[in-house]
């Protein structure tokens, strides 16, 4: 994909790696917009990046993402790259009383978003690529968040078979597999330790620079190129 004057939708721009995102494609002189369900949240990131556009909208919500899309193919018909990056991420175990309705929510905003939303662009005759965000966990899964391990193993098969299908139509399709990073997901604290998501757009530019549609930082590169013996070691490592 070229990497500047493109319109690019980025679901959950406005915080994490979507910001930091956000941040890299407009350095690109992009036009970007990014969408996201806390109205505080987007005026930051509007607040710190000017020319950002925002939108706000609820993707758990099938009717929301109906509005989103047409939102965007009449205020920017220009739109030609679509990022589903948006994603929640639960810790929890199948024994909780509150597991069932805590794994919808990560259904519908993990996998039944992105899937709708690529339905609906499909239909925008400018869209050229589409960048999907899935996880190391994709490849081995960590038992403390085992329907986002599962959503994202989803979508990483998910992405094959898209790519395989989009080609007659020369529309590009990158997955972006990121290890753990230091961001909120999953809850305020948890990933502290692990690197910075400016360390990981680095390395994921410089792989887009390069043409590869396989983005991969750290562990997910190791985990993307393992045999079945390094993903048992990977498993037994993180679920002690």
């Amino acid at each position: 994909m070229q990497l500047s004057n493109n319109t690019i939708l980025i679901t959950g721009g406005a915080t994490g790696i979507g910001l930091g995102l956000t941040r890299r494609f407009i350095q690109h002189k992009n036009t970007v917009i990014v969408c996201g369900r806390r109205e505080d949240v987007l005026k930051d990131a509007a607040a710190e990046l000017p020319g950002l556009i925002t939108k706000k909208c609820d993707l758990e919500d099938p009717a929301e993402r109906e509005a989103l899309y047409a939102w965007v193919t009449k205020e920017h018909p220009g739109l030609n790259i679509l990022v589903n990056n948006a994603g929640i991420q639960n810790w929890m175990n199948i024994t909780d009383k509150d597991f069932y309705s805590r794994a919808r929510q990560e259904i519908a905003i993990n996998i039944e978003a992105p899937l709708h939303l690529t339905s609906l662009f499909l239909q925008h005759q400018p869209l050229t690529t589409v960048m999907n965000v899935t996880s190391g966990l994709s490849f081995v899964p960590v038992s403390k968040a085992p329907v986002y391990s599962a959503t994202k193993a989803f979508f990483h098969s998910f992405n094959l078979s898209l790519r395989h299908s989009l080609k007659a139509r020369n529309i590009e399709v990158i997955e972006i597999i990121p290890p753990a990073l230091n961001t909120d997901l999953g809850a305020k604290g948890i990933h502290d330790s692990f690197p910075p998501v400016s360390d990981f757009i680095e390395a994921i530019f410089t792989q887009l620079q390069a043409g590869m549609t396989e983005l991969t930082f750290g562990f997910s590169e190791a985990m993307t190129k393992a045999g079945p013996a390094e993903l048992q070691a990977a498993f037994t490592r993180l679920n002690p």
